[in-house]
């Protein structure tokens, strides 16, 4: 019967009839709940009649095994008869024939008629034992019952005799926090400890979620601390775990409220369970950032990045901010980074905030690339930082920067203001920069003044760059036609004492023939006036 072979359990049992072996009521007693566990009910029912027809009188075991096996095939109506008829015949029910029938009609819906027999076998003397308690008291709860569980609750302390179902309780907890009693949820946890009835983490989820709910975060802080400090989450026999909506809530406040690393301490055992809670992991950014911990949120970051979870906007802003709060600019570039590979585009305010940073911490060169950043991400602000980074490059002489950043500028349709960065390059002497600022300008043919050309040409002049002043003079003059430069002679006599005949010949040759262009322009210009 144990391995479901009813069939040859049968023929054993002819065998024994032939032999005129007769059988016991144990006899009928393993047969009926063998055929029951084969779900044979209706051979069990013949086998029952036949043990009464053979003058063996059915026990309480028999009719415990009749009703438990109705009841577990829903024929509560054939379990009623059995029961009915057990008493007739003057057998009294025990606590498993109570507990049968109560467990039978709370799985039919029928908890009053499982109340019904459970205030009968009380009144019997009959005692609960802890199996009627977790049949009666999930039913208590699906029919929110509240203060019959509780007061089943209070009679299992008492009695110090309880289910060692943990899931009992957790559904008796969410029944008293559903009708928004979460006092009498907490007394059930106490109720556990006092019945030594081990603790789970899905007991402190519905404690801390509904704690966080009506606002009493001290409290929840409170479970939190036993929850973190012996581990609960990590123990491997707990069945139940600590839930979104209760984690969430309480790491929210705790990041909110200055103490975050109790958050991430909490959050990296629920990690070990393999919780990636997006929210969860912002917040602990966000609220690293706040309390001026950046570093750790930048570690968080990272975790995230790893296992491919999605940052949020707002919490790069807060640890680049946080950075900077710290004066750490170089750290600050690097999270402004990390937001760019992101997907993100920071805001103009925060690109200016890292430049300033930066340009205050002398890193012209990284103050430099965050400007190039900006502009290819379409962001056109700060246009005077962008000017003060230009000129400390080209103070520095990091021309071929300098000029990258130029060249980017104006494929973004901004304009350089080159007349100030060549009159600034003239008065601090840096002659050779100013001369490839004002060639590459030149090339891209853009706006400038005749003054600013005649500024550099005397810089050149000045320092005795002759050939330098007549290769850019020469691509001037090809420009705009520029003649009256007053050090042109002077120009041209240098060229010729120093050997540099040819070049002296090809400018003054040239600059004669835009005078003469010029003259003639302007006579065309008056007789048409006139």
């Amino acid at each position: 019967m144990q391995r479901g072979r009813y069939m040859m359990a049968k023929r054993y049992f002819n065998r024994m009839l032939s032999e005129g072996i007769k059988p016991t009521c144990h006899t009928y007693n393993v047969l009926l709940w063998g055929f029951f566990l084969s779900k044979k009910v209706d051979i069990a029912a013949r086998f029952f009649q036949e043990m009464k027809e053979a003058g063996i009188q059915p026990g309480v075991i028999t009719y415990n095994t009749m009703i438990y096996g109705y009841h577990r095939v829903d024929k509560m109506q054939e379990a009623e008869k059995m029961f009915v008829e057990m008493k007739a015949g003057d057998i009294a029910p025990n606590e498993i024939s109570y507990t049968s029938m109560i467990k039978g009609y709370v799985t039919a819906g029928q908890l009053d008629d499982a109340l019904r027999l459970y205030q009968e076998m009380k009144s019997l003397d009959v005692k609960p034992n802890e199996f009627t308690y977790a049949c009666l008291l999930p039913g208590l709860c699906d029919a929110e019952k509240v203060l019959e569980a509780k007061n089943m609750l209070n009679e299992m302390a008492e009695r110090h005799i309880a289910p060692k179902d943990k899931s009992v309780y957790l559904k008796l907890m969410a029944c008293h926090c559903k009708v928004g009693d979460v006092d009498a949820a907490a007394d059930v946890l106490k109720a556990m400890d006092s019945l030594s009835i081990p603790t789970e983490a899905g007991h402190y989820s519905i404690l801390i979620e509904n704690f966080c709910k009506i606002g009493a975060y001290d409290r929840a802080v409170d479970l939190l601390d036993k929850v973190i400090e012996s581990e609960i989450i990590l123990l491997p026999e707990s069945q139940s775990e600590i839930e979104v909506a209760a984690y969430n809530p309480i790491i929210s406040f705790l990041c909110t409220t200055g103490q975050t690393q109790k958050a991430e301490i909490f959050f990296r055992q629920l990690m070990k369970k393999g919780v990636m809670d997006l929210a969860a992991f912002n917040e602990l950014i966000r609220g690293h950032a706040r309390e001026g911990s950046p570093d750790q949120a930048y570690e968080i970051l990272k975790i995230m990045e790893r296992r491919g979870i999605l940052r949020e906007a707002e919490s790069y802003n807060l640890l680049v901010e946080s950075y900077l709060k710290k004066g750490e600019s170089a750290d600050a570039k690097t999270a402004l980074d990390n937001m760019l590979d992101s997907g993100y585009v920071p805001e103009s305010a925060l690109f200016r905030s890292v430049m300033d940073s930066l340009l205050a911490d002398d890193r012209i060169q990284t103050a430099s690339r965050v400007m190039k950043c900006m502009l290819e991400k379409g962001v056109m602000e700060n246009l005077d930082l962008v000017e003060k980074i230009l000129e400390k490059l080209l103070l520095r002489e990091h021309v071929v920067e300098a000029i990258g950043r130029i060249n980017l500028l104006l494929k973004s349709g901004i304009k350089p203001n080159f007349n100030h960065l060549l009159s600034m390059l003239c008065e601090q002497q840096k002659t050779l920069v100013a001369l490839k600022v004002l060639d590459f300008g030149l090339e891209k043919d853009c706006d400038m003044d005749c003054k600013t050309y005649e500024k550099v040409l005397d810089a050149l002049m000045a320092s005795g760059k002759t050939l330098k002043a007549y290769s850019i003079l020469y691509k001037i003059v090809q420009r705009s036609g520029v003649t009256d430069w007053k050090s042109s002679d002077e120009l041209i006599k240098s060229l010729n004492e120093q050997g540099n005949t040819r070049q002296a010949d090809a400018i003054s040759r040239m600059l004669n023939a835009e005078d003469r262009a010029r003259r003639n322009k302007k006579i065309k210009i008056q007789a048409a006036a006139a």
